[in-house]
């Protein structure tokens, strides 16, 4: 398997790969730890039972030797251990030992009968690994040595249980590293996501480990510099537009005081054409940096009627539905600057507006402007919010606009805590929402 291949196959976020591959890695070095542990403790928990066997073999044939036949029988239980038993007589009949095991034990076993009493060690037919060792008494008396088989535990009984709570212990170590080491990338992710240098919003915590202040201190002073670009774009934006006032109104004073001629006419639908540009250009930059306006309670059935009053009293097919009753915390007058921008849209492709209002989970109020108009491609939603974008085309535009009024409304929208989306109907049409948060308060 190909180092592309083996990193497909695990897992896709972060933490979990950094968990397997600490877990993997620790879990591998432990187990190794614990086998050279377990192999050192068997070799020498061997080493003793051999040595111990061939001192007690020693010891016991000795011993019978020296005693007098008559007696030697009773010495028998005496003499013998859990991991062999001695008998008087030839033994039962078996084969030439040939295992590995049964080897070393018969190497013991003719060190601890020495010379002076040969020995043959048998394997017994039918049962795995038990053993007789054959030799006669300096009387010629037989004696039988049968090898008990006893496994080797070279570690305690309670050690399994320690295992599996160090197992556990490092599982939970594992995870909380990797959610120390994992938690600021996380943090990190929601603040890029958050990120908005025109809303006010607490900086990314710079407490931690050095590396992750160093990010956070450096994604702060991003931040602020992308904020102070922004600021200084629309003040430059703000500062044109304002000094193009004064030569513009006296290009307007000069054609008035001209001839009326075509060209005459012309110029003068240049020059506004010109003002409206300049006037949407300072909307814009006032509504980027708020115009001081206070939050006050609205009525909101009141005041929703009253936007469509005013349209309505100039003939524009303005209605309302989904009348709401309480009050509203909020900017009356961004509030309706955003609404007017929304209304005059829909009268101006569609030729008729409704405005639809509904309370949300949480309390927050959606406001909607609805049209049977030709709606907007939905490729195109995101990028008809920002500034100068503009969608003759698309909506069948006839004349100019600058493309700043549903960045203003965005701006706006933002200065009252709220939000602005767009969406196209199924049945056709555009509904340009506009959400207030927590409007109960």
């Amino acid at each position: 398997m190909t180092a592309a291949a083996a990193f497909r196959v695990l897992p896709r976020s972060l933490r979990a790969r950094l968990f397997l591959i600490l877990l993997a890695g620790l879990a591998i070095a432990y187990g190794l730890s614990f086998s050279v542990l377990y192999a050192e403790r068997t070799m020498a928990a061997k080493a003793v039972m051999f040595r111990t066997l061939e001192n007690d073999v020693a010891t016991s044939i000795a011993v019978l030797d020296r005693t007098p036949a008559a007696e030697r029988p009773e010495l028998l239980e005496w003499l013998s251990r859990s991991n062999y038993s001695l008998a008087l007589g030839p033994g039962l009949a078996g084969v030439p030992n040939t295992s590995g095991h049964g080897r070393e034990i018969a190497a013991k076993l003719e060190s601890a009968a020495g010379t002076r009493f040969p020995l043959r060690v048998e394997a017994i037919p039918g049962e795995e690994g038990r053993l007789q060792a054959h030799l006669a008494l300096s009387d010629g008396s037989p004696l039988t040595i049968e090898i008990t088989p006893r496994g080797i535990m070279p570690v305690a009984d309670w050690l399994p249980y320690v295992l599996v709570a160090q197992m556990i212990l490092l599982l939970a170590c594992t995870w909380f590293a990797v959610r120390q080491a994992i938690r600021p990338l996380g943090e990190f992710a929601a603040a890029a996501d958050a990120l908005d240098p025109n809303a006010k919003s607490p900086p990314l915590s710079e407490a931690g480990p050095s590396e992750v202040a160093h990010a956070a201190r450096a994604f702060n002073a991003m931040r602020d510099r992308i904020a102070h670009y922004l600021e200084e774009r629309v003040q430059i934006l703000a500062a044109i537009s304002h000094d193009l006032q004064t030569p513009i109104t006296r290009m307007r004073l000069r054609a008035d005081l001209a001839d009326d001629t075509p060209e005459r006419d012309k110029l003068v639908n240049d020059l506004r054409e010109i003002e409206r540009l300049v006037q949407d250009g300072i909307a814009y930059a006032r509504s980027a940096h708020s115009s001081g306006e206070k939050k006050t309670r609205i009525d909101l059935t009141s005041f929703v009627d009253s936007i469509a009053y005013d349209y309505q009293d100039t003939g524009k097919a303005v209605s309302v539905s989904g009348q709401i009753e309480g009050v509203a915390s909020t900017k009356p007058h961004a509030l309706r600057r955003i609404l007017s921008n929304f209304i005059d849209n829909a009268l101006k492709f569609a030729g008729a507006a409704e405005i639809a209002v509904e309370r949300r989970d949480g309390g927050a109020i959606a406001i909607t402007v609805l049209d049977r108009g030709p709606g907007i491609p939905e490729e195109m939603l995101a990028a008809s919010m920002q500034p100068f974008f503009r969608l003759e085309l698309s909506r069948n535009r006839e004349t100019g606009g600058t493309g700043l009024g549903l960045a203003i409304a965005q701006q706006l929208a933002a200065t009252i805590g709220g939000s602005v989306r767009l969406s196209n109907r199924a049945e056709g049409g555009l509904a340009a929402e506009v959400i207030i948060p927590d409007a109960r308060r």
